[in-house]
């Protein structure tokens, strides 16, 4: 691997752990020119491409990136770890790939996003779930803010992390 911090081409292995689903193994690396220490994630690279069918019919390649970016956007400034995002993507997309075998609506992977959302942030959820949802009105709307607000939380009156 490259270093990010030198350029140089030469690190050493610290630590290296397989992700829950099994198809990601997640490395700590040490520079061996500037001592910079970093993580790298490898990821299994799958022969047979799975294929997203939009709502209009639309077939497009799956990407990852998608889902991150749907995320990232309906976190906005919340504070929720980076770390905490990539899990849910790393979640959905091992979903994904066990339960279908060539394509998967876009509607599935939109519902477990907002599931996933709604588990560790009620604001991140209803940003996700204004877009995905496509309220109509804003009685909709309010109906789904008032079933968040009477859904059981933890002991601590909190979401639960993912």
């Amino acid at each position: 691997m490259i270093c990010p911090r030198c350029g140089t081409d030469d690190d050493r292995v610290i630590d290296s752990r397989a992700a829950e689903d099994g198809y990601v193994v997640r490395r700590r690396r040490e520079c061996v020119g500037c001592e910079h220490r970093y993580t790298t994630y490898e990821r299994v690279e799958r022969r047979q491409r799975l294929v997203v069918v939009k709502k209009d019919g639309a077939r497009v390649p799956y990407d990852r990136g998608n889902i991150l970016r749907g995320i990232q956007a309906a976190c906005g400034k919340r504070p929720i770890p980076e770390e905490v995002k990539d899990q849910i993507v790393d979640a959905i997309e091992a979903q994904v790939h066990r339960e279908f075998d060539r394509e998967v609506p876009s509607r599935e992977i939109g519902e477990r996003v907002a599931a996933q959302l709604r588990e560790i942030d009620d604001i991140a959820y209803i940003r996700y779930a204004s877009e995905y949802h496509s309220f109509g009105t804003i009685d909709e709307f309010v109906e789904e803010v008032t079933d968040l607000k009477t859904r059981p939380r933890d002991a601590e009156g909190q979401d639960k992390l993912f």
